[in-house]
C-alpha cells in the first residue's frame, strides 16, 4: 500500500544529537528482557521518534480464525482468557504506532470494532477504527507482531469522527457445518455418509427465507426480555448454498445478512432450523419464538461461524467519493481475504470438525430441549401436527 504521509530524509527533520540519538538507536539490537518486554526506555524512545508522524484515524480490515480465543473484545486487566484484540492491542504497541499507555486505556486511541465475535468465531473481514500514527510500513510492522491466524489485510483512512460499529450498515456471517446435522432423526445416517438432497436443501431454505424482516429475537440471546427495543433485529437475507464435498465430508454454507446481531443469535437460528428439519420441533415454534413467551431454543456449535464482510453504504456514498477519502469497500484485497480463509479458516473448521466431531456431539443434545414446555395448547397442537404429516426428507409439515 502507498504511503499516506510523504517521506522526509531523516537528517532534514533532526538535530545533530537527533542524529546521534538515532544511530545508537539503530546499532543497538531491541531484544527483549528476560520477563519478555521489550526495554522501557527504548519504548519511550521509539514513541517520541513516530511522535514526528501525523496521528490520524484509519480502519484495519482484519481476518483471524477463532480456534483458541475467547471471541474478539478485549477484557483489560484479564489475562485468564485470551481474545483477538489482546493480540492485536499487542501489536499495535510493539510496532510503534500507538503508545504503550493506549494499549490499557483502548479509548485513548478511538478504538472500536464492527463486531463482537464470540468465542471460537472466526472472521475475514473484520474491521477495526482507530488513531494511529501513520510510520512507515505500517500493516508490515504489525503484522511482523501478530501470530499467522491474524492477519491485518487492508488498511484506509477516515473521517476523524468515523465509528466502525456505529457507521456499519449491515453484517454478512457464513456458518459452515457437515450437511448430516440435516438428517432427519428417525429415517437416515447420521454421520459422513450422509448426503444432502435437492427436496431437504428446499426445505432448509424454506425454513430460513422465514428469518427475514424485523422480529423479536430475545428468545436467541440472553439476558433480554420480550419488551427489550433492542431484541428488534432486521434481517436482510438467509439462505443455504449447495453442498460441497472436503476431505470427504460434505458441507454447506449458510449465509445471513443482518443490520446487526446478538450474541448467540445467529447460532441459536440455524440451530433452530436443524431442530425442525431432523423433525425435533414443529415448524410453528418458528413464528413462536418470535411472541413473548419463553421458547427453548438450541445453540449450534460456533466453529463454523465466520463473520464475512461488514457493510458501510451510507459512508461510502457520503465520503467514498468526496476526493479526500476511499470508500470502503475492499474490492482489491478479495484475493488475499480468499487466501486467507483458504489456509487458515476453512483447513481449521473441517479439520478440527473431523477430529473433534462438534457437530455430532452438539445433536446428541436436541433431543434435551423441550421445544413445546411452554404452553400445553402450543404442545397439543404440535403433537397433532407431528402425527398428521410428515415430509419425505425429514421436517414436520404444518
Amino acid at each position: 500500500m502507498a504511503a499516506l504521509v510523504k517521506e522526509e530524509p531523516i537528517v532534514k527533520t533532526m538535530s545533530k544529537g537527533e542524529i546521534r540519538k538515532a544511530s545508537a538507536l539503530q546499532e543497538d539490537v531491541v531484544a527483549p528482557e528476560e520477563n519478555g518486554h521489550v526495554n522501557k526506555k527504548l519504548k519511550t524512545d521509539i514513541e517520541e521518534e513516530n511522535k514526528k508522524y501525523p496521528k490520524k484515524k484509519v480502519v484495519l480490515l482484519m481476518a483471524y480464525s477463532g480456534k483458541g480465543y475467547h471471541g474478539m473484545q478485549r477484557n483489560v486487566g484479564s489475562s485468564q482468557f485470551k481474545t483477538i484484540e489482546d493480540e492485536l492491542v499487542q501489536a499495535l504497541v510493539q510496532s510503534g504506532c500507538i503508545p504503550e499507555n493506549h494499549g490499557e486505556e483502548m479509548k485513548k486511541m478511538s478504538f472500536q470494532r464492527c463486531a463482537r465475535t464470540d468465542k471460537g468465531v472466526s472472521a475475514s473481514g473484520q474491521v477495526v477504527s482507530l488513531k494511529v500514527w501513520l510510520i512507515d510500513n505500517l500493516m508490515q510492522k504489525i503484522n511482523e507482531h501478530l501470530p499467522p491466524c491474524i492477519k491485518i489485510l487492508g488498511m484506509k483512512r477516515v473521517t476523524g469522527r468515523f465509528n466502525s460499529k456505529n457507521s456499519c450498515d449491515a453484517r454478512t456471517y457464513s456458518y459452515t457445518m457437515p450437511t448430516f446435522a440435516f438428517a432427519h432423526k428417525d429415517r437416515e445416517t447420521q454421520d459422513e455418509s450422509y448426503r444432502l438432497s435437492n427436496e431437504t436443501l428446499n426445505r432448509v431454505n424454506e425454513l430460513l427465507t422465514l428469518y427475514r424482516g424485523t422480529h423479536n429475537f430475545h428468545n436467541f440471546t440472553s439476558q433480554k426480555g420480550p419488551k427489550d427495543p433492542s431484541a428488534k433485529r432486521y434481517i436482510m437475507e438467509m439462505y443455504c448454498e449447495a453442498p460441497f464435498l472436503q476431505g470427504g465430508l460434505e458441507l454447506a454454507v449458510i449465509k445471513v445478512k443482518g443490520q446487526s446481531f446478538m450474541m448467540h443469535q445467529i447460532r441459536k437460528m440455524i440451530g433452530l432450523v436443524i431442530a425442525v428439519v431432523k423433525g425435533y420441533a414443529s415448524p410453528t415454534i418458528m413464528e413462536r419464538s418470535w411472541g413473548e413467551e419463553k421458547v427453548d431454543i438450541p445453540k449450534a456449535p460456533g466453529l463454523g461461524l465466520v463473520l464475512e464482510r461488514v457493510h458501510f453504504e451510507k459512508y461510502n456514498r457520503r465520503f467514498g467519493n468526496d476526493g479526500l477519502h476511499e470508500s470502503l469497500d475492499w474490492t482489491e484485497e478479495e484475493p488475499i481475504i480468499e487466501d486467507f480463509k483458504k489456509e487458515h479458516i476453512y483447513p481449521t473448521i473441517i479439520q478440527t470438525e473431523i477430529e473433534e466431531k462438534s457437530m455430532a456431539s452438539w445433536m446428541v443434545t436436541l433431543p434435551i430441549h423441550d421445544y413445546y414446555a411452554t404452553s400445553t395448547e402450543h404442545n397439543i397442537d404440535s403433537n397433532k401436527a407431528e402425527g398428521a404429516a410428515v415430509s419425505d426428507e425429514g421436517g414436520d409439515s404444518d
